[in-house]
This record gives C-alpha cells, structure tokens and sequence, in this order.
C-alpha cells in the first residue's frame, strides 16, 4: 500500500467518476433535452418523475466524487498547489491540469448551487408556482450547456497534462 498504489486508485475512481458526471451531462443535453418535444404529453410524467431524478442523482454525486477524487489525487501526486495556482509557482508545468481544476470546480458548483436546486423546482420535488418552475428549467438548462461547452476545454486539459505539448 505505498503511493503509487494509492494514486492508482484514486486516478482510475476519478476517471470512473468523470466519466459518469460528463456522461449524464452530455446525455441531458444531448439526447434527453433536445427530445423532449417529441415525447407525448402523457409520457412526459416519466421522464420528469423516474428517469429525469435518478439521472440527476449519479449527475450530483459523480460530480461530488470527481471532485473529491481529483483533489486527493492531485494532493496524493504532490500537485495540487501548482495547479491550484495555474503553474505560476512550477513555471507553467501544472497549468493545464490547474485550468481542468478550475473548470470542474466551476462546473461542480454549477452542479450543486445552480442546476440542482433549480432542477428541484422545475420537476416539482420542491413547491414552486407555474412561472417558477418555467424560469427554473430554463435556468437549469442554462448552466447545464454552460457546463457542457466547459467540458470540452476541461477534457483536453486533463489529456493534455499527461501529453505535454509545452
């Protein structure tokens, strides 16, 4: 159990985990969204009361253990203050694993503080009046394409950090 064991595990459960965070994320807002004009009114129920909850569970929480598993990994890897700092201090070494850093953070709190509780609200797991609930998915829908065009830059920072090209 020495570090390169500990890293291992934590790379392999953060890549686990992004992938099931950026997965469900480009599914919403590239399968389920743009398909929802096409469900029949009576089907819709489904989707707002089963799929759409469940799918936003593993959404929250891959969000949560990406994060968590990202940090320990860059910590466990002895990086995390070079990347926190954007290479700064490691003369542009960690830059691009501290932009991916920072992008998932912005895109973790978007997760937690802006879709979430909006998507509560728009769903009707929390009471809301009809207006409300309009304003909430928009909203949510909002920062969700906010969070999948910030995808893509975070991707190719985390490949890159292992590929150098500086």
């Amino acid at each position: 159990m020495d570090e390169f064991f500990w890293s291992f595990l934590f790379r392999y459960l953060h890549v686990l985990s992004g992938v099931m965070w950026i997965g469900l994320l480009w599914y919403f807002n590239f399968v389920q969204i743009p398909n929802m004009a096409k469900i029949p009114d009576e089907q819709k129920p489904a989707i707002g009361k089963v799929i759409a909850p469940a799918a936003l569970f593993w959404f929250r929480w891959g969000a949560m253990a990406t994060i968590v598993t990202g940090l320990i990994l860059a910590w466990l890897n002895g990086y995390i203050v070079d990347a926190i700092a954007l290479g700064i201090t490691d003369n542009g070494a960690s830059t691009p694993i501290g932009i991916g850093m920072w992008l998932g953070t912005i895109m973790w709190f978007n997760v937690w503080f802006i879709i979430w509780p909006n998507q509560k609200r728009a769903l009707g797991m929390v009471e809301a009046d009809a207006d409300s609930k309009k304003k909430s998915a928009r909203t949510a829908m909002l920062f969700s394409r906010t969070n999948t065009l910030l995808s893509i830059p975070l991707l190719f920072c985390m490949v890159s950090q292992q590929n150098p090209w500086w």
